[in-house]
Parts: structure tokens; sequence; C-alpha cells
């Protein structure tokens, strides 16, 4: 593996498993690749900010207020924890990324190329991944932990705007309609095989 480490995205909808996913991913390729888990919101100031207050509470700000924060959590995140890591080579997988600001904020009516603007600073991912489960199954899975962005219509919208990205060849999709072992096979071999490229 090379010095510069390596910057691995897992993608979905709420329920969608990738939080699994990317934990498994981290811990398969700790010993091979040095990997650790991290997520979105980050584990800092603004991004505990925007848990407490946006995601699971009562009143919800300005979308644009929102997109803000999670852009500012991003940069955050990136300085803290995402390049440390990089700079020590290490495979970092992270549980959401800028894909879900586009897909989530796109979906509530912010223009795109606007959440693009705000985030240009944000690192740019060696590789990303989208774990694609239809709005219908993960509503059913989320029967008893919804958050104020999941009902039906919203992620319907949500996922349109993720596959865009998977056709433009910036998110490869991989069926999460299968098992949690078999999307977990899914998933390290696709980052396999990526990695076989960086040699």
């Amino acid at each position: 593996m090379n010095k510069k480490g390596v910057f691995i995205v897992i993608e979905g909808l709420d329920g969608s498993g990738k939080t699994t996913q990317a934990k498994i991913l981290a811990k398969k390729l700790y010993q091979s690749h040095n990997a650790v888990y991290t997520a979105e919101p980050s584990q800092g100031k603004i991004g505990s900010f925007i848990r407490k207050r946006i995601l699971y509470g009562e009143k919800r700000s300005p979308i644009s207020i929102e997109a803000l924060l999670f852009a500012a959590d991003r940069i955050d995140h990136i300085e803290n924890e995402v390049q440390p890591a990089l700079e020590k080579g290490k495979l970092v997988v992270s549980d959401r990324y800028i894909y879900s600001s586009l897909s989530y904020q796109g979906s509530a009516g912010l223009n795109l190329d606007w959440i693009e603007t705000i985030n240009q600073l944000a690192l740019k991912p060696d590789l990303a991944l989208f774990i694609d489960v239809a709005p219908e199954a993960v509503l059913q899975r989320l029967k008893r932990k919804k958050s104020i962005m999941e009902n039906l219509e919203t992620q319907r919208k949500v996922r349109d705007i993720y596959l865009k990205f998977v056709k433009k060849g910036e998110l490869i999709r991989i069926d999460g309609d299968k098992s949690k072992n078999e999307v977990a096979k899914e998933v390290l071999e696709t980052v396999k095989n990526f990695l076989k490229t960086r040699i």
C-alpha cells in the first residue's frame, strides 16, 4: 500500500445497513491496511450539535442553515480525524460523507450546485459506495427509531439523487437487499479490487 492512506466512503439511506457495513469493512481491513472507522456527523462540537438539535431535535432549522452546518462539520471531520489518519497511511472508512448532504438536502429542495460549492474544500474520497435498499424496505427497518427525515416520499427523493451520482460514476452501487454477509462480501471485494489498482 502507498504511504498515503486511502479514503473510502459508505453511503446509503437510513436503515440501509451502511453503518453496519462500514464497521465490518473497517474491521476486516484493520490488520492488512490499518483501517479505521469514522462517521458523519462527526464526534466534534459541530457534529454533536447537529445530532442533538437538527437530526433529532423537535424544531427544524431552515434547510440552508442545516446544509452550512453539515459542511462546517465536514471540514472539522476532515481536519481532525480523516486527514491525520491518511497522513499516517491508514485506510479511513467513513459512514456518510458529502453525498449524504447532496442527497438529503437536495431532496429538501436545495440546489445541488450550491451544496457542492459550500463543500468545495471537502476532500475527494478515493472510493465511494452506495448501499442501495428500496425506500419501502428501509422504512420497515426503521419502525422503532424514526428521525425527522424518514418518510417514504423523502426517502424516494433521496435515493433518486444517490442514483444520479451512481450514473455519473461517482458512487458504486452495492445491492443492499441481499443478506448482511452477502453485502459485506460484495463491499469487501469491491474495495479489494480498487486497492489492487493503487499498488
